[in-house]
């Protein structure tokens, strides 16, 4: 591995020297998120491997070109889980980009995001330096937040070499009820039921219908069904896994205007805007494809107390994310110059401007 790693910063240090962009990439399973890649290609997947795995700790450590699927497996072989779904959008998905992109599946409102389970990360900034932040224990705070930080950064700090990302043990029980109803039930339902202590790990209305899933003990998830009635759904998990990797029906559709997604309040009623939309994560995430302006988006967005992203298709020229507050905005700036002083490290990705 350590040819590996001098052949990383050789890279790094000669695209620095030439102001050469530097596109990192994995898998590419990812490489639609985001604003344009530019760059010559920088490919981890030779970095791969399994570093540390301690079932009884609850921690797994591994290079950033590790296959998730490969992760996924031994940590089923041992009864546990990646807790926060990270959608993979490809059967060879790697570690290093699910922290890039940042991205949480069903569970998510109910266990907790990506970054929640980030505790330690190995960075090659762009001086080629090797830095460590965080550890394999959530006691460990130092440079804690620095490995929460690059969750979600798309590689614009510099090339992610090792994660250690804290894992939970699957549920003994788990089933998915179905009920027939409105949007706004819906919403209404599922916040009203987050308030209760029920063992909701998941939640989706699509077209008059809410999937609603338990997990926990049996004994929890037993008197939990027999509270809320509903119809047992067969073959759940196969649901949740569509969902999960956006393979579901609703995310087929081939729209020029693209798929976005509107983080907001929970409990905001049901858009008014056009289009078709699917609700996920208690009414906190709408997915929507709509012909209504980006600018009438994210003013709804706004009202409804989030924000919206283009998250898939569409004109990328009008800004994937929601442009940054001007303070924000220099927070981010001062950190790209200081993890990558040179702005090499997939220059635009996040933002058009840096």
């Amino acid at each position: 591995m350590k040819s590996i790693l001098d052949d990383f910063r050789s890279r790094i240090q000669q695209a620095g020297e030439r102001k050469t962009p530097l596109q990192i990439q994995g898998s590419g399973s990812k490489q639609w998120y985001g604003q344009s890649l530019q760059g010559e290609l920088l490919d981890t997947r030779a970095y791969r491997g399994i570093i540390a795995y301690e079932p009884t700790e609850l921690v797994l450590t591994a290079r950033c070109g590790t296959p998730l699927a490969e992760i996924e497996a031994v940590l089923a072989e041992h009864q546990q889980m990646l807790a926060f779904d990270p959608p993979h959008f490809g059967s060879d998905a790697t570690l290093g980009g699910m922290l890039a992109a940042g991205l949480s599946g069903p569970r998510r409102p109910y266990l907790g995001a990506l970054r929640d389970f980030v505790l330690g990360v190995t960075l090659m900034d762009g001086k080629g330096q090797i830095l460590e932040f965080g550890g394999q224990v959530m006691k460990n705070v130092a440079g804690y937040d620095v490995s929460r930080l690059l969750a979600g950064s798309m590689g614009s700090l510099g090339l992610v070499l090792n994660v250690s990302v804290k894992v939970l043990p699957r549920p003994f029980a788990e089933t998915t009820l179905l009920f027939a109803m409105s949007e706004a039930d819906a919403i209404r339902k599922m916040n009203e039921w987050a308030g209760q202590a029920l063992p909701v790990t998941g939640s989706c209305w699509h077209v008059g219908r809410l999937m609603l899933r338990l997990s926990g003990a049996e004994a929890a998830v037993r008197a939990a069904r027999q509270k809320l009635g509903g119809e047992v759904m067969q073959d759940a998990a196969a649901s949740w896994r569509a969902l999960q990797d956006q393979t579901h029906d609703f995310f087929s559709q081939d729209d020029a205007h693209g798929l976005w997604r509107l983080s907001i309040a929970s409990t905001a009623p049901p858009m008014t805007l056009s289009g078709k939309s699917l609700t996920e994560w208690g009414g906190a995430q709408r997915w929507l494809f709509t012909d209504e302006s980006p600018a009438a988006i994210r003013a709804a967005a706004q009202v409804a107390g989030g924000h919206a992203t283009l998250f898939r298709g569409g004109d990328k020229s009008i800004g994937v994310f929601t442009p940054l507050a001007p303070a924000i905005a220099g927070i981010h700036q001062r950190l790209k110059a200081a993890f990558d002083p040179s702005g090499i490290f997939n220059p635009g990705r996040l933002y058009k401007d840096f």
